[in-house]
């Protein structure tokens, strides 16, 4: 089996993802500045730059954090990033996903989520996700996948004060048990 890396390079037909470089912040940027993008989110001023240089810098510092691009154009669309790996839970967290927003509603999300827990699934047996509690589009989507809320939380994303969050689960005997549908 090949070796964990939290900054894979993986596609499929709907998504690419690679590590994200500081030569990304830019494009980045100039999807993050919508405010609209980070409404619902526990830091609403994110479209700020000097706010997302600090989840920027998170994203470069974690070393799990990826550029998503879309696979038929090659265009930025979005990030995220795998972090908190347990190995006693033998578990890893996937989250400070944003996508523009052109790119809601379709199917980049559910390709990226389920792009990166086929590739994750081959090292752990439990996936969480950290999600705003007033970040209700995240909770919907990620509760399609299967995920089912397990816990809430107060959590402090890089260099911010705490915030509530809800904490989802999808395990690996269920993601292989639902997994057969196509994103």
């Amino acid at each position: 089996m090949e070796s964990f890396s939290r900054q894979p390079v993986l596609e499929n037909d709907k998504v690419r993802i690679r590590p994200l470089a500081e030569s990304d912040f830019e494009r980045l940027f100039a999807l993050a500045s919508d405010p609209l993008v980070w409404a619902q989110h526990p830091v609403p001023d994110r479209y700020k730059q000097d706010v997302f240089e600090n989840y920027f810098r998170g994203g470069i510092e974690s070393k799990g954090a990826v550029l998503v691009m879309d696979a038929a154009t090659n265009r930025v669309i979005g990030t995220s990033r795998f972090y908190d790996f347990n190995q006693e839970d033998n578990s890893i967290v996937i989250g400070y996903t944003f996508f523009g927003r052109e790119f809601w509603g379709g199917h980049f999300n559910p390709s990226l989520k389920k792009l990166m827990l086929d590739y994750v699934f081959q090292f752990v047996e439990k996936v969480y996700f950290h999600i705003g509690a007033v970040n209700i589009r995240s909770q919907t989507a990620i509760s399609r996948l299967g995920a089912r809320k397990v816990a809430e939380a107060d959590i402090a994303y890089h260099g911010e004060k705490s915030n509530a969050n809800f904490i989802y689960e999808i395990t690996k005997s269920d993601w292989l048990s639902t997994n057969s549908r196509e994103c």
